[in-house]
């Protein structure tokens, strides 16, 4: 591809969707484009459960080790449940900061009408 200001600079594009004019290939009435964007759009409602689902999980396995550590210490590393504890402790701060923040934005949109 020529660009006019520069006579001789050649481009080569690598994928024809980059170029903005090419023909986009139809798949059962889908373009190609909306076919990648339809396979990893996710709605931040399906943000938001996997991260508490992630919590929970966490606060789950914690609560699982501390119940080895009471019951047979010997088959559980010390080290193992405090860091299990320390990551469970961390998601639980970012999922109630996320919280705060979110009803903080919804008070300040219905306020604002």
């Amino acid at each position: 591809m020529k660009i006019p200001e520069f006579n001789s600079l050649q481009m080569t594009r690598t994928n024809e969707l980059h170029t903005g004019n090419s023909a986009i290939t139809k798949i059962n009435g889908y373009s190609s484009a909306e076919i990648g964007v339809e396979k990893t759009r996710r709605s931040f409602e399906d943000y938001l459960v996997n991260a508490f689902q992630t919590m929970n999980s966490q606060q789950i396995e914690v609560a699982n080790l501390e119940e080895k550590v009471m019951t047979d210490p010997d088959s559980v590393d010390l080290h193992d449940v405090t860091i299990a504890m320390s990551k469970a402790r961390m998601s639980l701060n970012l999922a109630q900061s996320v919280i705060d923040r979110l009803v903080q934005g919804w008070s300040e949109i219905t306020t604002t009408r």
